[in-house]
């Protein structure tokens, strides 16, 4: 296991280590000169880094998504840890392991994966259940959908932040479903499984995170239309009406035509999709930006321009003496419920059971 990771590094103390180069940029210096500008990332994260000296010698000997070994002394400037690199040299993909400079949900994949299918398969809605199925059971679709992220950067922006994203929805829409009578939770799961599918193409996610040509061209909502023709042809007898109420959860899922939608959501379960993916998306941004720069001064984090806001450290706010800790953790529905404890060794089978409940 390399060290130390970015979230390992101690302001003012010179280190040495390895990261992978998610962007590089030669800009110039008041004088003239040439910097480097550099955002620096492992498994824990990412910083901005800056070379000022000896620029011409390492210039050309690395780039994006290359691996360098750098010496240099993390500094907290403007309320932002940043690298000032006094040495660098590039290292050969073959002497790392991917898994160290690779985020990614704290989650197995596919302990995550087996949840969704139970979800799936407590459906009562043959039609969307075969639909969904028909999703899942494809290899290509299966092996994307368990490693993609939900995002580049805003939320859920990590190796199996998709799934960990529509399984935190899943969650949601179970507890909140009921509390509205009339919502249909066999439309809810499945608009929660397919709002965002068409990001396991979209996104590009072997290293640094990005967009793919076809993502920049198309974005996901019309990549979801397409992949949704697609499986319909494998599904007999779908009903029209229900073929288009699913195509309006994936198009109306952003909510306004400001933020992308074709379609603003009409009915209940599109106008709730949406509401859902808005706050769980949002509350897994607050909590990155909260864990991130442990060590910056300040009751208020650096300005999130996807919040529109700086955010409280509430913790050290309420206790200066008490630690930040936003470890994740992820409770079934049932312990949101305060109905069972924690560690049921037949969690599936108890979502499955709690969803089929829901359902009825």
């Amino acid at each position: 296991m390399k060290s130390p990771f970015l979230r390992d590094l101690i302001a003012n103390e010179v280190a040495t280590g390895v990261f992978l180069v998610q962007s590089k940029e030669v800009r110039q210096k008041r004088t003239g000169e040439s910097y480097l500008s550099l955002i620096l990332s492992d498994r824990t994260g990412d910083m901005e880094a800056r070379m000022w000296d000896n620029v011409a010698e390492v210039v050309e000997l690395f780039d994006k998504d290359d691996f360098v070994k750098i010496r240099g002394m993390m500094q907290v400037y403007n309320n932002r840890s940043q690298l000032i690199i006094h040495k660098l040299r590039p290292v050969p993909e073959q002497k790392v392991d991917f898994a160290d400079f690779l985020p990614a949900s704290e989650r197995d994949p596919e302990e995550m994966w087996s949840e969704l299918r139970a979800m799936v398969a407590a459906l009562d809605n043959a039609h969307l259940r075969n639909l969904l199925n028909a999703f899942l059971d494809d290899p290509e679709i299966a092996g994307r959908y368990k490693i993609a992220p939900a995002a580049k950067a805003i939320h859920h922006a990590f190796r199996s932040g998709l799934l960990e994203h529509v399984l935190s929805l899943g969650n949601l829409a179970c507890l909140v479903t009921p509390h509205y009578p009339g919502v249909d939770l066999n439309l809810m799961i499945t608009g929660v499984i397919l709002h965002d599918i068409g990001k396991i193409y979209e996104l590009s996610y072997d290293r640094s995170l990005g967009y793919t040509t076809e993502g920049q061209l198309v974005g996901h909502i019309a990549i979801g239309i397409r992949m949704l023709t697609e499986k319909l042809r494998d599904v007999p007898d779908f009903p029209v009406p229900l073929r288009n109420v699913v195509e309006h959860l994936i198009l109306s899922h952003h909510g306004q035509l400001d933020f992308g939608s074709p379609k603003v959501p009409v009915f209940p379960e599109a106008i709730l999709l949406h509401y859902l993916d808005d706050m769980d998306s949002k509350m897994e941004a607050t909590r990155a930006m909260l864990a991130k720069d442990p060590q910056a001064a300040g009751l208020f984090t650096p300005w999130n321009n996807a919040l529109a806001r700086t955010l409280l450290r509430k913790v050290r706010y309420l206790d200066p003496n008490e630690g930040i800790s936003l470890e994740k953790t992820f409770p079934t529905v049932d312990e949101v419920r305060g109905n069972k404890p924690a560690g049921n060794s037949s969690a599936e089978a108890d979502f499955g059971a709690k969803l089929r409940e829901a359902l009825s």
